[in-house]
């Protein structure tokens, strides 16, 4: 009697991160990046997952979280510009590590709504490499990659219940039991 082995995945996800939280931030909340790696791993089977990131000396404890939720960190030194904005664009950086990475994987997850990866995707799609295109909103991102196969797109804005940060969960509880006994106490007034 022969046993079926069960298929084993060797997949990557490489994250442009500023594109992720900007996008879902655009959407009115922020997401839970431990439930997001837990996300990439049980639905896309990911191994490993490469978060593409602007270095600030200042966040680093966001970093360590990062890396403690199970992320490696691609770091691009950031720029200080006259406009006060800080930008560490790390497009050039995913794109390499992507190929760079190549032989180790068996297929890859982008996670950007940047039209600077269509030529990525559209390459790892050929060539048979590319499991899906993780837009973090599906009403902002690149006409571009709206040429992808449907198939190969999916919305992380659409994980909102699934992947939402709860600041506090106990104080949200409490704060919707509130809400709730104060909307119930006004309309016994009104009656």
């Amino acid at each position: 009697m022969s046993r079926k082995r069960k298929k084993t995945y060797n997949n990557y996800a490489f994250i442009d991160a500023q594109n992720l939280y900007l996008s879902v931030i655009n959407t009115g909340w922020e997401i839970d990046y431990n439930k997001f790696r837990r996300y990439l791993k049980e639905k896309y089977h990911v191994k490993k997952a490469y978060l593409f990131i602007g270095y600030l000396e200042e966040n680093e404890k966001l970093y360590n979280k990062l890396r403690r939720n199970g992320f490696s960190l691609i770091f691009k030194p950031t720029l200080d510009y006259k406009d006060s904005a800080t930008k560490g664009n790390c497009d050039a950086e995913l794109v390499l590590h992507t190929m760079i990475h190549y032989p180790h994987y068996d297929r890859a997850i982008i996670v950007t709504g940047d039209g600077d990866f269509y030529c990525l995707a559209e390459h790892l799609e050929q060539k048979r490499k590319l499991e899906k295109v993780l837009v973090p909103n599906q009403n902002m991102y690149s006409a571009l990659l709206k040429r992808m196969p449907t198939h190969r797109l999916a919305f992380i804005d659409q994980l909102k219940k699934k992947l939402r940060l709860e600041k506090n969960p106990k104080m949200q509880k409490h704060r919707n039991s509130r809400s709730k006994n104060h909307s119930n106490h006004k309309k016994a007034q009104s009656k």
